[in-house]
């Protein structure tokens, strides 16, 4: 076979891999603005609107949680957590955990 006969059967190959690939690159285009499609254009007055509705919305929203909120009982006091006894206790039993653990790694 002749030199110039491999370089053009090497081109066409070339270019059916570049229509595959450009082929391929249409159909899974992840951007609706590659198959042609136009995506709107919001204006500046429109954004405007938006933004004042959403924020009258989230106010009206907020001053609603606010009436049905009860108030707490024990505002002050903090409920919950351990006492310093319970604290001592868990402690005593980490160390007690921790020494037995150390007992069987040696």
């Amino acid at each position: 076979m002749d030199v110039s006969g491999i370089i053009s059967q090497l081109r066409s190959e070339r270019d059916r891999i570049s229509q595959a690939i450009a082929a391929l690159e249409g159909a899974v285009s992840p951007r609706p603005q590659a198959q042609g499609q136009k995506r709107g254009k919001l204006s500046a007055a429109g954004r405007r609107r938006i933004s004042e509705a959403m924020k009258k919305r989230w106010a009206a929203r907020r001053a609603a949680s606010k009436k049905v909120a009860a108030p707490k009982a024990s505002a002050g006091k903090k409920r919950g957590g351990l006492t310093p006894a319970g604290r001592r206790r868990l402690s005593e039993l980490m160390k007690k955990r921790w020494a037995e653990r150390r007992q069987k790694g040696s």
